[in-house]
């Protein structure tokens, strides 16, 4: 692709390039570089034109903020504090103290811990471990 851009670019390089097409036939190139040269215009003219849109439309912004008496930092506010749900921790129904003096509390939820299993193994009850 290096090289086509090289001969379609330089104008001898060209010149020797197309020296076996018929004028017909550079009439036909002609006509297609016009046609992607308008296309590229046409988009480029799109582009702007949606740019200037968006400007206009900020600036219609900021001048409302302003007649409210807002700022940006306002806006940031709103949206930069995260919701973060305020789970509650369930409380503690049994806590055993082992052999080391190491409290294990537990909220009756879940797995039973190995702490327990072996107390209720040694023939206590879970309501000796009520808090």
């Amino acid at each position: 692709m290096n090289d086509f851009l090289d001969i379609l670019t330089h104008g001898r390089r060209l010149q020797g390039s197309v020296k076996e097409l018929s004028i017909a036939e550079l009439e036909a190139v002609q006509q297609k570089l016009t046609a992607i040269i308008e296309k590229r215009k046409e988009k480029a003219l799109a582009l702007e034109k949606a740019e200037q849109e968006k400007r206009e439309k900020l600036a219609d912004i900021q001048k409302q903020m302003e007649e409210a008496g807002l700022n940006v930092e306002d806006l940031q506010a709103l949206t930069s504090t995260p919701t973060k749900k305020s789970g509650k921790k369930r409380p503690v129904k049994y806590v055993i103290t082992d052999e080391n003096g190491t409290e294990h509390p537990w909220t009756g939820i879940g797995r039973m811990p190995r702490v327990y299993q072996a107390a209720l193994e040694a023939g206590k009850s879970l309501e000796d471990f009520t808090v």
